[in-house]
């Protein structure tokens, strides 16, 4: 008798065939899933891409900005500074103006000493000081700094490079000022009157051929 459990070979066939559609199956999945997967790294690289763009452009932008802000900072300190030049040149060119206007006329020397002497009708020097007058001969009082203010007019030496020898009585609300540029190579010895309400006025000046307040 034959046993009736042995597989057919209709059995195997139909086996077969179901092996073969699972092998498609799983084919055909894993085809899909590379597609995916491949899509999905191609979304991000161009992702990537375009972020390291902007990026880029951002940099761009910020490097092209900060450029114009120096140059714009450049532009105004130069400015600023050509301003100012031409404020302190201004100022010089006023100043020569003033001593240029100033008629003078020599006069005879008080001493040996003297190797010119002058007289001029230099204008008194604005002062801030109000009511009665005495004269303070203290360093830094008001009375210094329009005195030496004065003498800077009278001589032509600047305040900030004029240094002040000896400022003293010359009599009643007079002083006698000797003074010279800071590296020294003219002295002069000034002659101030105070004039009521409108301040120090120089009278006389005299170069002299040699410091005698050294």
């Amino acid at each position: 008798m034959k046993n009736s459990n042995k597989p057919t070979r209709s059995d195997k066939y139909s086996k077969n065939r179901t092996i073969a559609k699972v092998a498609t199956l799983i084919a055909v999945v894993t085809v899909f899933l590379m597609f995916v997967i491949f899509g999905i790294w191609l979304l991000g690289e161009g992702d990537n891409q375009a972020s390291n763009e902007s990026m880029q452009q951002l940099s761009s932008s910020i490097n092209t900005a900060s450029t114009s802000k120096e140059q714009e900072t450049e532009s105004q300190s130069a400015s600023s500074s050509i301003n100012k030049q031409e404020d302190k040149k201004d100022e010089d060119e006023k100043e020569s103006e003033d001593q240029d206007a100033v008629e003078t006329e020599e006069t005879e020397p008080s001493d040996d000493n003297v190797t010119s002497a002058i007289t001029g009708d230099w204008k008194p020097v604005a002062t801030e000081q109000e009511g009665p007058h005495s004269t303070n001969y203290s360093d830094g009082s008001q009375d210094r700094k329009e005195i030496k203010q004065a003498n800077a007019n009278a001589t032509g030496i600047a305040v900030d490079d004029m240094i002040e020898w000896r400022v003293e009585n010359g009599g009643d609300q007079k002083v006698v000022a000797t003074v010279s540029d800071s590296q020294q190579t003219k002295t002069f010895r000034v002659y101030l009157t105070w004039v009521d309400n409108e301040g120090w006025q120089p009278t006389k000046v005299e170069q002299l051929k040699a410091n005698d307040k050294r």
